[in-house]
């Protein structure tokens, strides 16, 4: 994957559930799943490896977590650093270039696929946001959308990520600051919601 090749998107609905979870589960939409059982069954698989050999790993053991990811299904290019305290929801859905780095306590939450350019950064307790819900609907169906953050980008700690924004090549979302809209390649955003505030210099290739 050519991380530098990510372009700023229009926003792409992957998952509805309501296409895919019949009405007969339940009566009342609310308590009907998301996901199908084998998605939830391995969802649960994942977990238990989450805790048991992830999590506990130490610090360095960056080639340890990146196997497991792939073994889950995730497309890790080289020197992939994710660190212990970071959370993939489904590592089937994650698809990072080189150098990719999840810092502790940082949150990818992808039911669609979410790709990570070359270099790209999401730091300490910082959330990607891949789903939300139709919320016009009386069923409240899941609404799940593929996501890309750009090569050389970072989205700084307790920054979140609204679904189906992209996050365009070296842009900056600063501390706890919230992006609602697709940011531009190479300029620094700041605030809730967030708003571009500079340029940021452009990483010779």
């Amino acid at each position: 994957m050519n991380g530098s090749a990510i372009r700023i998107m229009a926003k792409q609905l992957q998952y509805h559930a309501a296409r895919h979870i019949s009405p007969e589960t339940a009566k009342d939409p609310y308590l009907r799943p998301a996901f199908s059982v084998k998605n939830r069954l391995l969802r649960l698989v994942w977990n238990v490896t989450w805790m048991l050999l992830y999590r506990i790993s130490p610090r360095p053991m960056h080639g340890w977590r990146t196997m497991l990811l792939r073994i889950f299904g995730a497309q890790m290019g080289p020197n992939c650093h994710f660190y212990p305290g970071s959370r993939v929801w489904a590592p089937w859905n994650l698809i990072c270039a080189d150098q990719v780095t999840a810092g502790d306590g940082a949150e990818i939450y992808n039911p669609a696929p979410m790709r990570f350019g070359s270099h790209a950064i999401v730091s300490q307790g910082a959330y990607l946001c891949g789903a939300t819900h139709d919320f016009d609907d009386p069923a409240f169906p899941l609404l799940a959308y593929s996501m890309d953050v750009g090569a050389y980008a970072w989205i700084c700690a307790k920054a979140c990520v609204s679904p189906g924004v992209n996050i365009g090549e070296g842009a900056v979302l600063g501390l706890a600051s919230v992006a609602t809209h697709d940011l531009e390649a190479w300029g620094v955003y700041a605030g809730v919601p967030a708003t571009k505030v500079k340029e940021r210099k452009r990483q010779e290739k």
